[in-house]
């Protein structure tokens, strides 16, 4: 069983129900998951994140614990989602770290409320729809809601049927996630006035190109110039390319957590 040892429950959000599971104490981690999955998806990485701070791990809308809700699925109404997540626990900001669709979640979240956001960690998520290779983006396109059938044999749906309160709603979380996936987007502009310290982590075998992180790191200010000996001319972001990591392990990698428990450490 696929199960977690965590204070969880489901609050009420925006007219949505979302489950969270609370793991560690200090400082608030908002912690998001991929398309498909829920926080059991980060593997040990959850209990590492943990070890210093309070991760609040997220099912997104649908996904995992949280009832599928007849509503469309888009970054920014699951954005909206997550501020309101975090007002709800009492907190006046959080950090934020979200992993492919989840990072697609916490960008936004970033984006539409700067203010609640102090520190962003974004995995294996591009800034434009065209930042995946051109066979992510086919893939895409090609998925259908038949595919839910198929995907009854995979590891997410394995999880989904162990965790979710319905299981006979898999076809709403994968349509809603096939329309998502469908729909174009380019949030160069945004990126660029983003205004808290952001971490973007990549696999150099991953679903996008490492170029393309260094473009958004390049966004960022970031790698502009050398730093010179004191570091002064650093910027408050960071990339990191984790190597021999793809898009289907990064997420259970040792690495990131280390990776991104350091980033956040930072003062």
């Amino acid at each position: 069983m696929a199960t977690l040892s965590a204070t969880s429950g489901l609050i009420a959000v925006n007219g949505i129900e979302l489950a969270y599971q609370i793991h560690g104490n200090g400082k608030p981690l908002v912690l998001l998951h991929g398309a498909f999955g829920s926080l059991e998806m980060f593997g040990p990485n959850v209990a590492a994140l943990a070890a210093g701070r309070q991760v609040i791990g997220v099912d997104l809308q649908s996904h995992g614990r949280t009832p599928a809700l007849d509503r469309p699925m888009r970054f920014e109404t699951m954005a909206d989602d997550i501020a309101a997540l975090i007002g709800h626990f009492g907190h006046e900001q959080a950090d934020v770290m979200g992993f492919s669709l989840g990072g697609g979640v916490a960008l936004r979240t970033a984006i539409q409320h700067p203010a609640v956001v102090r520190k962003l960690v974004l995995v294996s998520w591009p800034f434009r729809r065209n930042g995946w290779y051109p066979e992510m983006v086919a893939g895409f396109d090609q998925m259908g809601p038949e595919v839910a059938e198929s995907m009854k044999q995979t590891p997410m749906y394995e999880v989904y049927r162990e965790v979710a309160p319905r299981v006979e709603d898999w076809p709403i979380l994968v349509t809603q996630l096939i329309e998502l996936l469908k729909l174009d987007y380019d949030w160069t502009d945004e990126v660029r006035s983003l205004s808290m310290p952001v971490l973007l982590v990549v696999g150099d075998a991953d679903g996008l190109p490492p170029r393309h992180a260094v473009e958004f790191f390049e966004l960022l200010g970031g790698g502009a110039r050398d730093a010179v000996w004191d570091g002064s001319g650093m910027t408050r972001h960071g990339l990191a390319i984790l190597p021999r990591v793809t898009h289907y392990n990064i997420n259970v990698a040792p690495a990131l957590a280390l990776t991104a428990a350091s980033f956040l450490d930072q003062a």
